[in-house]
């Protein structure tokens, strides 16, 4: 027979039932154990929490950190240094940079500085992240490409500003790592694709409002230029691969383009076909 009630951590109060007590109550329903089986479940399961309760709290802990880490970072190294965006910031404020670094940088994560991300790539700077972003002046209609995914934060970012973000990496390792990682935070807005982005995103024939390329070329690569929609805005670091860049923005006319300065800026070279 199922255990009584007065032998079950179940009660009812007041008309109410106590949450914690419900789980208890269901093992009574589907078992016909004796009392004293019972009590030990009901010990086994406290113990259980128990133990997890330190984990739990540290979790907690860990992300009110890193929250309170975010938020320093908005305010001291890009909102002081002149991006008023509220889009941007509210997007950078929210994302979990830290998950997109290694695990042994993960303390480092929220520092006004590059770091290295593997493959001889980075993870720009959260301020040249939010300039370059802003630089764009992105709506949320807008379809952007990204040439250089790394750890997929860029790419992230942008998948909080507009409808659908296109990025390609051509290092294989970096582009599983940063597919798995964009998929599970359910950031569905977002295409990847493994492959040399001097060529852009070719074979669906597709023009983008705004194009952003996130290593240094000497050169406006011509393919890109070709899936920029007129009137679009494309963004990159231009100049020496291997010394400083400016970074740029192109906005394409009817049949020609203009180019605007912004700041100095130091990226890695793009590789593939932008360096033969």
């Amino acid at each position: 027979m199922l255990l009584p009630l007065k032998f079950c951590v179940f009660s009812a109060k007041n008309n109410q039932v106590q949450r914690p007590n419900i789980l208890c109550w269901t093992f009574a329903l589907k078992t016909s154990v004796a009392d004293v089986i019972c009590a030990g479940k009901v010990k086994f399961i406290w113990l259980a929490f128990l133990i997890l309760l330190p984990a739990v709290i540290f979790c907690l802990d860990d992300a009110s950190t890193f929250k309170k880490k975010r938020e320093s970072m908005v305010k001291t190294q890009i909102e002081a240094r002149g991006i008023g965006d509220k889009r941007v910031l509210a997007a950078m404020r929210d994302l979990p940079r830290h998950l997109f670094v290694p695990q042994n940088l993960k303390a480092r994560a929220y520092n006004d500085s590059p770091l290295p991300i593997g493959q001889g790539q980075t993870i720009s700077q959260p301020y040249i992240v939010a300039l370059m972003t802003a630089s764009l002046e992105l709506k949320n209609t807008d379809i952007v490409l990204e040439i250089g995914t790394g750890s997929g934060y860029q790419a992230a970012v942008l998948s909080y500003l507009v409808k659908e973000v296109y990025t390609m990496e051509i290092k294989e390792a970096l582009y599983k790592q940063a597919t798995e990682r964009l998929y599970s935070l359910g950031l569905a807005n977002i295409k990847t694709r493994h492959g040399d982005g001097y060529f852009g995103w070719q074979d669906d024939e597709k023009l983008f409002d705004c194009i952003m390329i996130t290593a240094a070329i000497n050169h406006i690569p011509p393919p890109l230029l070709g899936q920029l929609k007129v009137g679009g805005r494309m963004i990159l670091p231009l100049g020496n691969p291997f010394s400083f860049q400016n970074l740029v923005l192109v906005t394409r006319g009817v049949k020609d383009y203009t180019v605007q300065n912004i700041t100095g800026v130091l990226f890695v070279p793009m590789t593939g076909e932008a360096l033969k």
